[in-house]
Parts: structure tokens; C-alpha cells; sequence
């Protein structure tokens, strides 16, 4: 078995006591931004993984949803961010970076700019690696960042003097703004078995997931100060993010997936699809 996993701090709840030896899991690893985690899926070389919500959306006739296992917010994310030059609805026209890492975040923020601020931008494919953002792209209006890169660019001591010095005073929390428009929590990150797989074997690899999720979840203080030197940001800034998250798949969650699904079907950028899920033994 092969397990995919995103090495951003948002998976560090999931997979930490998997890392230490406490949870024994009977499978290979592997690494990857999201885009990678779902090209692997999508060619059966990686069996169960974390993937974009989209990835699903996608293609459900493909994979089968964990139970109660998944990346979401109600309200701010603070790791899916888009920093801009200007007021989001003056975009029209405008360039704007979208990280080629994430389906999801690419996918909200494009209902985003055609539902809540009215603007048609030109959306251009980048990076969302803190290397990117160093870049001279002047022509550059806005830009998503993601992950960890978007989490210390919202806690830098000049968060809006970025890019060579250009100035992005405009800054918007993704999870927050889908919050504010439909009143439910967003779905970001979903874990799935390709259906090939077999059952016993995905099933396995569930309850080892959930059993180092709940790990995670009782010494998120342990991993936030263990995170805190990678990610250069103080352990209580990386404690209260892991906190603000929500690692199960309720029914409220649910509801907001299929809500973000809906929304996708009618914009005719996903088939119409149903949410099916991993069946117990």
C-alpha cells in the first residue's frame, strides 16, 4: 500500500504520531503538494490519500471518501490566503497568481471573484512557494498563496511588503470569505481509496489515519512546538492555526462539501456526482 500525504503543517495532526512510531502504519509514504497527490491517485501509484476536495468532485466514480477524515474550516483557514494590490472587486482585467498546488483553493476562488465580487480577472498559473512570491512580477494584481507559505506570509512583521517590495494591503481568508457568503464550513482536503484497492487493506489504513488523527489532536501543543522552528513562527501562532482546524467529516462539513459541490456542478466545471464512502468491514 501506498499512502499519499501533503507535507504542509495541516497534515502534521494526521500523520504525527504515525511519525513517531505510537501509530504503526502497513504502508509506504509519499510525500507530495496536493497536484502531485492527485495525479498519483488518478494513476493508481499512490492507494489511499489525502486530495484536493475537487479531486473528488472530479471523478467520484474513481475513489471512495474515508469517513470522518478530512481538512476543513468554519470560518478563517489562514493557510489559503489572496493578497492583493486592490479591493478584490476591482480585479476585473487583472492578473491575478494562482498557485498551481491546489485544485480546491484555485476552484473557491474562482466562484469567489464570479459570485461575491463581481470581477472577471485573468488568472495565471503559479507557484505557491515562498520562492514564487520573491519574484519580479509586477504585472501581478494579486496572488493565492497556500499552505505554509500563506500561513507566514499572514504573521510576517510587514505581511504586505512582499514581492520586491510591492505592497499587497488587501488580504483575504478564502475559508473565511466562503464562510461569509454561504454560511456553512468549507471542505479543503478530503482522504480517499482508490476502489481497485483492497478493501481490507484501505480499511486498515483508515483506523491506523483516525487513530493518529486522534493522537494529533490531544498534543497539538507538542507538535505545534516541534513545527515551530521549521516554519519560523512561534508555537502558539502554529497551535491556534492546527486548532482553528477541523479534521473529521459531521454532518455540518458534509453539507458545506456537497454545498461547494453543487455550486461546481452549476458552473459545469465538475459532473454531477454523489459522496460515497469507504464501507465497513
Amino acid at each position: 500500500m501506498r499512502v499519499g500525504r501533503i507535507p504542509y503543517l495541516n497534515c502534521a495532526p494526521v500523520y504525527g504520531a504515525v511519525d513517531r512510531g505510537i501509530v504503526t502504519l502497513d504502508a509506504e509514504l509519499v510525500s507530495g503538494v496536493p497536484s502531485t497527490l492527485n495525479r498519483g491517485m488518478a494513476d493508481g501509484t499512490i492507494d489511499v490519500s489525502v486530495v484536493s476536495a475537487v479531486e473528488y468532485a472530479r471523478d467520484a466514480n474513481r475513489y471512495l471518501l474515508l469517513p470522518d477524515l478530512a481538512i476543513s474550516c468554519s470560518g478563517p483557514v489562514r493557510s489559503v490566503m489572496l493578497f492583493s494590490t486592490r479591493p478584490a472587486h476591482e480585479l476585473s482585467g487583472a492578473q491575478v497568481l494562482v498557485s498551481r498546488s491546489s485544485m480546491t483553493s484555485v476552484a473557491l476562488l474562482e466562484l469567489l471573484f464570479e459570485h461575491v465580487w463581481k470581477a472577471t480577472p485573468t488568472f495565471v498559473p503559479g507557484d505557491a512557494e515562498a520562492d514564487d512570491l520573491r519574484r519580479d512580477q509586477s504585472d501581478v494584481a494579486a496572488r493565492l498563496v497556500i499552505g505554509d507559505a500563506a500561513l507566514m506570509l499572514r504573521h510576517a512583521e510587514h505581511p504586505v511588503a512582499i514581492a520586491h517590495g510591492r505592497a499587497y494591503p488587501f488580504v483575504y481568508d478564502l475559508g473565511a470569505e466562503w464562510k461569509a457568503w454561504t454560511g456553512l464550513p468549507f471542505v479543503f482536503a478530503v482522504w480517499v481509496a482508490r476502489r481497485e484497492v483492497n478493501l481490507r487493506d484501505a480499511l486498515q489504513v483508515h483506523a491506523a489515519l483516525m487513530e493518529s488523527r486522534n493522537w494529533g489532536l490531544a498534543n497539538l501543543s507538542r507538535l505545534a512546538d516541534e513545527a515551530s522552528a521549521s516554519c519560523q513562527l512561534p508555537p502558539h501562532v502554529v497551535q491556534e492555526y492546527l486548532a482553528g482546524l477541523d479534521y473529521g467529516l459531521g454532518l455540518e462539513y458534509l453539507e458545506g462539501l456537497s454545498e461547494f459541490f453543487r455550486r461546481l456542478e452549476l458552473a459545469g466545471r465538475v459532473p454531477q456526482g454523489k459522496l460515497v464512502f469507504l464501507p465497513a468491514a
